[in-house]
């Protein structure tokens, strides 16, 4: 599965305001490089989806709408996927399975996404900065959901 650059651009916007109480698009562009405009999109529906405020004018700027711990990063790559459309088939204009009619991989795709996005439901933003950099521990949230992995 690929994200679009719309959702990583949007976690990433999340992850730096994490660490700043308030910042301007433009700050955020330059420390990230990548295209303002494209980030004005990104904050635009991030703004529309309840994860971030934004005032506009001279002192205005970019704030998250809650506390980082309780924005879940299955619930930003939801809300900022356009589908999750992996294969062909999944297009809701195509009526079967363009390979072979009879084929039964829909569902393992289905499972897959759906175990993707519990995974990433395991963790907020705030789980974004890690307190030990050496750690590659999945939060324990994650643990929960999905034990069978970490057998």
């Amino acid at each position: 599965m690929q994200l679009t650059k719309h959702t990583d651009y949007a976690i990433r916007v999340l992850i730096y305001l994490v660490t700043q109480e308030e910042a301007t698009i433009s700050q955020m562009a330059d420390y990230y490089q990548i295209s303002r405009n494209h980030l004005v999109k990104v904050v635009n529906s991030l703004s529309r989806k309840g994860f971030v405020i934004t005032t506009r004018g001279k002192n205005g700027g970019v704030k998250l709408a809650r506390p980082a711990a309780q924005i879940r990063v299955g619930e930003v790559v939801r809300c900022m996927e356009p589908n999750f459309n992996m294969v062909e088939c999944f297009n809701y204009k195509r009526a079967h399975c363009a390979a072979l009619p009879t084929c039964g991989l829909k569902s393992a795709f289905n499972l897959a996404a759906d175990q993707f996005l519990a995974v990433l439901d395991g963790y907020t933003v705030a789980d974004a900065l890690l307190t030990d950099k050496t750690s590659g521990a999945a939060p324990a949230a994650v643990e929960r959901v999905l034990p069978e992995l970490h057998a």
